[in-house]
Parts: C-alpha cells; structure tokens; sequence
C-alpha cells in the first residue's frame, strides 16, 4: 500500500496550493480518506475528511471556507484545495486512509500514512 503525497511548495500569505494524494495497492474507492497536518514541534492535526463516494466532507475549523477536499476515484487521487493561504497554514501535511469506525478527525483512526509534503507559508 502506498500514498504518495506531493504539491507542497513555498506561497506567500494569501495565494493557493494543491494537494495530490496518489493512492496504489488497496481498493480506493472502498475508504474514506483524511488530510493531517504536522507543523514543527506540534502534534499532527486533522484538516479536512471525505467519504469514500465524496458526498460527505468535514474540515478542521481553522481551514474551512479555506481549503476544499475531493476525491478522483477513477484515478486514486484525493486533492486538497487550499486557498487564502496563512503562515499558520505552515506544515507537513499528510494523507491517510480511515481504517476504523473511529472518529474522523483522530489520527488513531486512520493508517497507511503516506510520506507527507512540506507546504510553507511566507508572510
């Protein structure tokens, strides 16, 4: 199984990234899949949750209206839209399947990490 996350970068305070999450060796359309973040020296947090149709997605507080989940399932991928972008918004950030019943935004519930990509905001 592997996740492969990329389009991290470097972006002023304001501008837009996309995410990318490739996803090979499971069935993707059977999960729901999770964008965490992990700034230096925190804890990794939830950002955003989408079901495995994509008819249903959750955001952390602090990025919604902001930043926009979806999934390609034709093509494995899960994006993550971030726009309005803030230097808070610095981190490493994370794709992950949801392999329990657990709660959506605990990163106990999800496994099969992938490398993470590095998103730096200036100010």
């Amino acid at each position: 199984v592997q996740l492969q996350a990329s389009g991290g970068g470097l972006v002023q305070a304001g501008g837009s990234l996309r995410l990318s999450c490739v996803v090979s060796g499971l069935n993707f359309d059977d999960y729901a899949i999770g964008w965490f973040r992990q700034a230096p020296g925190k804890e990794r947090e939830f950002v955003a949750h989408i079901t495995w149709s994509g008819d249903t997605t959750v955001y952390a507080d602090s990025v919604k209206g902001r930043f926009t989940i979806s999934r390609d399932n034709a093509k494995n991928t899960v994006y993550l839209q971030m726009n309005s972008l803030k230097p808070e918004d610095t981190a490493v950030y994370y794709c992950a399947f949801k392999v329990s019943s657990g709660s959506y935004n605990s990163k106990t519930s999800y496994a099969y990490w992938g490398q993470g990509t590095l998103v730096t905001v200036s100010s």
